[in-house]
Protein backbone atom coordinates (compact mmCIF):
# COMPACT_ATOMS: atom_id res chain seq x y z
CA UNK A 1 0.00 0.00 0.00
CA UNK A 2 1.50 3.35 -0.55
CA UNK A 3 2.00 5.74 1.92
CA UNK A 4 1.76 9.60 1.70
CA UNK A 5 3.37 12.02 4.49
CA UNK A 6 1.77 14.49 5.63
CA UNK A 7 3.19 17.54 7.99
CA UNK A 8 0.47 19.30 10.18
CA UNK A 9 0.97 22.92 10.72
CA UNK A 10 -1.25 23.53 14.12
CA UNK A 11 -3.37 21.41 16.02
CA UNK A 12 -5.28 19.92 13.82
CA UNK A 13 -6.75 19.28 10.02
CA UNK A 14 -10.16 18.57 9.28
CA UNK A 15 -10.81 15.00 7.84
CA UNK A 16 -12.00 16.38 4.49
CA UNK A 17 -9.87 18.87 3.94
CA UNK A 18 -7.05 16.91 4.70
CA UNK A 19 -8.35 14.96 1.43
CA UNK A 20 -7.64 17.83 -0.14
CA UNK A 21 -4.71 18.67 0.72
CA UNK A 22 -3.22 15.46 0.09
CA UNK A 23 -4.10 16.18 -3.83
CA UNK A 24 -6.59 12.53 -2.83
CA UNK A 25 -9.43 14.62 -3.20
CA UNK A 26 -9.76 17.75 -5.95
CA UNK A 27 -12.11 19.63 -3.37
CA UNK A 28 -13.63 19.69 0.20
CA UNK A 29 -16.71 18.49 -0.77
CA UNK A 30 -15.19 15.76 -2.68
CA UNK A 31 -13.55 14.70 0.34
CA UNK A 32 -16.81 14.82 2.29
CA UNK A 33 -18.18 12.23 -0.60
CA UNK A 34 -15.93 9.78 0.17
CA UNK A 35 -16.29 9.73 3.71
CA UNK A 36 -19.85 9.44 3.64
CA UNK A 37 -19.53 6.79 1.41
CA UNK A 38 -17.94 5.06 4.10
CA UNK A 39 -14.25 4.67 1.92
CA UNK A 40 -12.37 6.28 4.82
CA UNK A 41 -11.01 5.12 8.55
CA UNK A 42 -8.84 6.83 10.95
CA UNK A 43 -6.60 4.58 13.25
CA UNK A 44 -8.49 1.58 11.90
CA UNK A 45 -12.14 2.68 12.23
CA UNK A 46 -14.31 3.52 10.13
CA UNK A 47 -14.69 7.33 10.43
CA UNK A 48 -18.07 8.96 9.29
CA UNK A 49 -17.74 12.20 10.66
CA UNK A 50 -16.91 14.53 7.17
CA UNK A 51 -15.11 17.20 9.68
CA UNK A 52 -13.48 14.56 12.01
CA UNK A 53 -10.51 16.74 13.66
CA UNK A 54 -6.96 15.01 12.91
CA UNK A 55 -4.00 15.70 14.79
CA UNK A 56 -0.45 14.61 14.32
CA UNK A 57 0.06 10.46 15.35
CA UNK A 58 -2.62 9.43 13.39
CA UNK A 59 -3.06 7.16 10.24
CA UNK A 60 -5.75 8.13 7.83
CA UNK A 61 -6.63 5.17 5.72
CA UNK A 62 -8.65 4.99 2.03
CA UNK A 63 -10.53 1.87 1.18
CA UNK A 64 -9.65 1.93 -2.37
CA UNK A 65 -6.01 3.52 -2.44
CA UNK A 66 -2.68 3.69 -1.30
CA UNK A 67 -1.55 5.30 2.44
CA UNK A 68 -1.08 8.70 3.76
CA UNK A 69 1.08 9.91 6.67
CA UNK A 70 0.87 13.04 8.31
CA UNK A 71 4.04 14.43 10.72
CA UNK A 72 4.29 17.86 11.19
CA UNK A 73 5.61 20.30 9.00
CA UNK A 74 5.93 19.52 4.72
CA UNK A 75 3.69 17.57 2.47
CA UNK A 76 3.63 14.52 0.21
CA UNK A 77 1.35 13.51 -2.08
CA UNK A 78 -0.35 10.09 -3.43
CA UNK A 79 -3.57 8.57 -3.20
CA UNK A 80 -4.98 6.56 -0.10
CA UNK A 81 -3.47 5.98 3.68
CA UNK A 82 -2.38 9.68 5.55
CA UNK A 83 -0.66 9.05 8.61
CA UNK A 84 -0.18 12.21 10.95
CA UNK A 85 3.58 12.64 12.45
CA UNK A 86 4.23 14.38 15.39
Amino acid sequence: MQQIEFRLIGEFVELNQLLKLTGICDSGGAGKALVAAGGVSVDGRPESRKTAKIRAGQVVALATCASLCCPPISRNCAAADVVLAE
